[in-house]
């Protein structure tokens, strides 16, 4: 399958984030510099002109902004078609992302012809010319053949496939990358054995700039070979986001430089971890989230981890009752350790952003303890414990912008009305009135994240990839900049596929009828 195919490097142009995989997104008019004010331009629909005998195969999936097909097929043969630098181009053998990706996708395009069995063409058949290579320029001086993928990273590419040879243009090699998934679509065997592509010409970019996946990691630890594979069927379906929820309550599979008894008594077993080598194996960007260990969902995960001064003893009238509840926030200690801690994650994650959590927040415990409400008289407040939040939000948005971090934090933050700096990016989860929320977030000034209505993990019946493919992100009163869909390995493919599509292909792309048609096919190339 193409999927068991190089997986290590099919990470290559793939931004991921620390803990968590719904789909992430941003508008393109950042990549532009547009204005955040202005309403995204209306996008010129896709224009299809299908070839007359195309195959089925030659579906393209997401669909390109632009798009003209010939019935004209080009053959061509594995055993001297040549994937090479073009003239010009400011990559060349030295760009080990583009030499890597021209050894996966000749497998991806030929090595399955070995395995099946084909019929004998009938005489006299005619022969197609041939497609002898196709040339890839990186018209950019700086290619990114050394840099990680981030916001203003271009994904963009114009494809040209004529006789003799094809040519594939990309400001920077992430449109390259885009752009030999899309050739690679476009190739298919025939009975006979022959490999063949029409004719076509392909001008594309994302809709939006950011398309991402969460993986729930702490709740069901998933060995690195899935992960990879996860990886590699994210760039078939053109995400570049990957937000690993790495850590909560439930483990703490990742295995800490400074604090090595984190993973030692949080993982489910000593074989259960993730190391920093093995998030560098991924050659990407990662940006952390996790409600660990500033949220309120690891008091347990704390205690049992030794952390014990991290946590708020809870009160069952003037006695300690012998549980804890959030992280202490009146206690020095507490910063000192989120800052140790967020220092070592910002050095081994190196994407821009770090997930703060926050979510589901519970006062009880603050409000049982004498000490806690001490500290809320002295500080002026008063029995709103949503300040003692936004106090300890505040220090830790401090904390993180000190290591030259972008922070984002649940909904939830945002509704408790805690002061957050102007750039900080809140992300809508829950799926009630989701719309409203996300006009309320982008209103007050701030970038919004959206994964509402994109949780893949949701149990249904019969073809539910529908209602995702359905969902306009900018439906709703206000500018939205991020967005990004959730699940877990088993239901996620070919349903995030759906989801990818919509993040990547113009708005008026909406034909279920059609969608369906490429997705079937789709599908069949994941397998």
């Amino acid at each position: 399958s193409r999927r068991a195919m190089g997986r290590a490097m099919g990470l290559a142009g793939l931004l991921l984030g620390l803990f968590l995989v719904p789909a992430v997104l941003v508008s393109t008019s950042l990549r532009h510099g547009a204005s955040r004010s202005e309403p995204e331009p209306s996008p010129e629909p896709a224009l299809r002109e299908p070839a007359s005998g195309a195959v089925p195969e030659d579906s393209l999936w997401p669909l390109p902004q632009w798009l003209r097909t010939s019935h004209r097929q080009l053959q061509l043969a594995p055993g001297r078609f040549q994937l090479v630098h073009g003239a010009g181009s400011s990559a060349g053998p030295a760009c080990g992302l583009l030499q890597d990706a021209f050894r996966r996708y000749y497998e991806y395009m030929f090595g399955q012809s070995r395995r099946r069995k084909r019929g004998r063409r009938p005489l006299g058949a005619r022969a197609e010319p041939e497609l002898s290579q196709l040339q890839v320029v990186i018209e950019s001086r700086e290619p990114g053949c050394q840099s990680y993928p981030h916001l203003a990273s271009s994904e963009a590419y114009h494809l040209t496939v004529t006789e003799p040879v094809a040519i594939l243009k990309a400001d920077e090699v992430w449109g390259a990358l885009r752009g030999l998934e899309t050739f690679s679509q476009l190739v298919h065997e025939d009975d006979y054995g022959s490999f063949l592509v029409n004719e076509s010409e392909i001008d594309d970019f994302p809709r939006f700039a950011h398309r991402g996946i969460l993986l729930d990691t702490s709740r069901h630890y998933l060995p690195l070979k899935s992960i990879l594979t996860n990886l590699d069927a994210m760039a078939f379906n053109k995400f570049n986001v990957l937000h690993w929820h790495i850590v909560d309550d439930q483990s703490f599979p990742y295995q800490s430089i400074y604090f090595p008894e984190l993973s030692d008594k949080g993982a489910y077993s000593y074989n259960h971890i993730y190391t920093p080598t093995d998030v560098h194996l991924f050659n990407i960007n990662l940006f952390n989230t996790g409600n660990c260990p500033h949220g309120t969902e690891c008091p347990l995960l704390m205690f049992l981890l030794g952390q014990k001064d991290l946590l708020t003893p809870c009160y069952n009238g003037e006695q300690p009752s012998g549980s804890f509840g959030p992280v202490n926030p009146i206690l020095n200690t507490t910063y000192d350790f989120m800052t140790k801690f967020f220092k070592e994650i910002s050095s081994v994650f190196p994407d821009a952003y770090i997930h703060l959590g926050g979510d589901e927040v519970n006062f009880d415990c603050w409000k049982s303890n004498p000490e806690v409400k001490e500290f809320m008289k002295k500080q002026g407040f008063g029995i709103d414990y949503a300040k003692l939040e936004s106090y300890y939000i505040q220090k830790i948005l401090d904390i993180v912008s000190s290591c030259n971090k972008g922070y984002i934090v649940w909904q939830e933050v945002f509704d408790n009305k805690v002061q957050l700096k102007p750039d900080t990016v809140v992300q809508v989860w829950m799926e009630n009135n989701y719309a409203h929320e996300l006009s309320s977030v982008t209103r007050a000034g701030f970038t919004a994240i959206l994964a509402a209505p994109w949780y893949l993990d949701y149990i249904s019946y019969g073809q539910d990839w529908k209602k995702y493919y359905s969902v306009e992100p900018l439906d709703f009163p206000g500018l939205l900049l991020f967005l990004y869909a959730c699940s877990v390995c088993e239901s996620l493919w070919p349903r995030a596929s759906a989801v990818g599509e919509r993040l990547w292909s113009s708005r008026n792309v909406t034909n279920l009828q059609d969608a369906y048609k490429r997705l079937t096919n789709h599908r069949c190339r994941m397998l």
